[in-house]
């Protein structure tokens, strides 16, 4: 008999399910419960508190479009603060713009990063290199903190329960709108429009009282509740579709399997239904 994996999706009476191989890791943090999956269909699978954080094969769309659409709109992005992602995906994609100088990684669970270091080397070893500093803290504090200046912070959290909870406030906004310098952006994980609205509603209310410039844009992730994943764009200076540097994409020619040049203005045109959760607060 073949093990069952299944996500519930309580408020909507629902639930996401695949057959798995082989349970890699299996432990509980002083923070949460840490899995690692090995299946047919998906891959290696990172679950947190039983709910997916990725699958090998669909985490790069969510890990290339987090960090790419902000890394192609600020002109000169040398110091950049990475919110969790301890899973090593994000830093993997940013590390692909040599320009960078420094990646801090501030997660709060050592064992998430230890974890993926091992059983998912190609997402995680990036953490290793010698650009990266890990500070395996809470981010909360470390934003309330910390006197360094970013030009991007990318905030790649969990959903807003739990340890993520706190990274979801107008006051933690407030302190990343402080360490950023004065043309910083801020990107962070807005979570599902069709299934969590109230969520995204909340995080534009909060992101625009700090910020001059928030906008939103979005990204399709199958193993992600509804499928229809969204980011939040919060900018003191530039506009992420205006100021988009088009030559140094060009320039640069990534190779990647998601994210692209006409890709980078689609996505933050909203459908209709998305617009009015932004913009009616």
């Amino acid at each position: 008999m073949p093990i069952l994996y299944r996500e519930d999706y309580i408020g909507m009476k629902g639930f996401f399910g695949f057959e798995v191989n082989k349970v890699l890791f299996s432990q509980q943090s002083p923070f949460q419960k840490i899995d690692i999956l090995d299946t047919d269909t998906f891959g290696k699978v990172l679950l947190i508190d039983n709910l997916v954080m990725f699958t090998e094969k669909d985490e790069f769309v969510y890990h290339e479009m987090i960090a790419h659409v902000p890394l192609f709109v600020h002109p000169d992005p040398k110091n950049i603060l990475i919110i969790g992602g301890g899973d090593g995906g994000t830093i993997r994609e940013c590390l692909k713009h040599p320009q960078i100088q420094n990646i801090d990684l501030v997660e709060i669970d050592r064992l998430v990063t230890q974890s993926c270091l091992k059983y998912t080397p190609y997402l995680a070893e990036g953490i290793l290199n010698e650009k990266v500093n890990c500070h395996f803290q809470d981010a909360v504090e470390f934003a309330k903190q910390s006197k360094n200046q970013y030009e991007i912070i990318l905030v790649d959290s969990t959903d807003p329960i739990n340890v993520g909870e706190g990274l979801f406030t107008h006051e933690f906004y407030q302190n990343c709108f402080n360490l950023l310098t004065g043309d910083g952006i801020l990107v962070a994980q807005s979570e599902s429009p069709f299934w969590t609205p109230h969520h995204i509603s909340a995080i534009a209310q909060k992101l625009k009282a700090v910020f001059p410039k928030v906008y939103f844009y979005q990204a399709n992730i199958p193993t992600y509740p509804s499928g229809y994943w969204s980011f939040a764009f919060a900018s003191k200076k530039y506009h992420p579709v205006k100021d988009f540097r088009r030559k140094q994409y060009q320039e640069l020619n990534l190779k990647l399997k998601y994210y692209n040049d006409g890709l980078h203005s689609a996505t933050f045109n909203l459908p209709t239904f998305f617009s009015e959760l932004i913009n009616d607060n």
